[in-house]
């Protein structure tokens, strides 16, 4: 007589496909947190090597644990999805300390009755940050020959979802256009190669309110001195590590710009 298979455990039954999904999230330029159980201690549901998918809106596909775990992580993936740094959560029952300590770590208790403890390695998976160049000039040659450098996704029109940045290097052919563009797409981050004079006219004959005005940044660039084309890009490049890096903060414009 053939036995009866036992209950398959809940990773198996919904699990397999995270890879699968988080390769697509990837390819699509979503972000997302990759859960990881790596160790675990009965009676927890999970096992070292569950794995899922936490989503920018909480929803979490795949099995690290289960209700009261689930929701610790959900709360510290969305934490680390802001921060963009990985993180190792502990998740320990009431009054224990089941595992060594671990520095760096952040600890929470799981409220519910039936116990275990869990650490999850919590890592943000965020796609490179993707720049619009607008412009056939030299400036913009070499704006995205430094971008590769580090790695940020560059790309010639407007793509339809969201851009971090657009660089209007077209020296006065399509710059008008390119702007008013990339403020109706919503696009924080918009520089503009032009002196101020000229960048200024610009921005007045388009009659922008102060808060679209504010995401223009022109001349475009930090003041490092730059006169050469490459010089000029890796100012505009340094410009925009330092929005994505520190979007709140206001950037100093090129004080002299050239027309350019």
């Amino acid at each position: 007589m053939g036995g009866h298979a036992g209950p398959s455990h809940p990773a198996d039954l919904m699990g397999g496909d995270v890879s699968a999904r988080a390769l697509e999230l990837t390819e699509q330029r979503v972000p997302f947190v990759h859960a990881r159980v790596v160790r675990a201690q009965a009676p927890a549901s999970a096992h070292p090597g569950d794995e899922a998918i936490v989503h920018e809106d909480g929803t979490i596909h795949g099995f690290v644990g289960g209700h009261c775990a689930q929701g610790s992580v959900r709360t510290a993936a969305l934490g680390a999805l802001v921060g963009g740094a990985p993180l190792l959560l502990r998740v320990l029952p009431q009054g224990g300390t089941s595992f060594p300590e671990a520095p760096g770590a952040q600890v929470v208790v799981n409220p519910c009755l039936s116990g275990g403890a869990l650490e999850i390695f919590l890592e943000p998976v965020l796609p490179p940050p993707l720049v619009v160049v607008a412009g056939d000039t030299p400036i913009a040659t070499a704006f995205v020959a430094l971008a590769d450098v580090l790695g940020y996704t560059t790309a010639r029109a407007l793509p339809d979802g969201h851009a971090t940045a657009v660089i209007v290097a077209g020296q006065g052919h399509g710059d008008t256009e390119a702007v008013r563009a990339a403020l109706d797409a919503g696009v924080p981050h918009i520089a503009l190669v032009a002196s101020r004079r000229r960048g200024a006219a610009l921005l007045d004959d388009l009659g922008l309110d102060a808060r679209q005005r504010a995401r223009v940044h022109t001349p475009a660039g930090l003041d490092i001195g730059a006169r050469t084309a490459p010089e000029i890009a890796l100012s505009i490049l340094a410009e925009v590590v330092r929005a994505v890096r520190s979007p709140r903060t206001a950037l100093p414009l090129v004080e002299d710009a050239a027309e350019r």
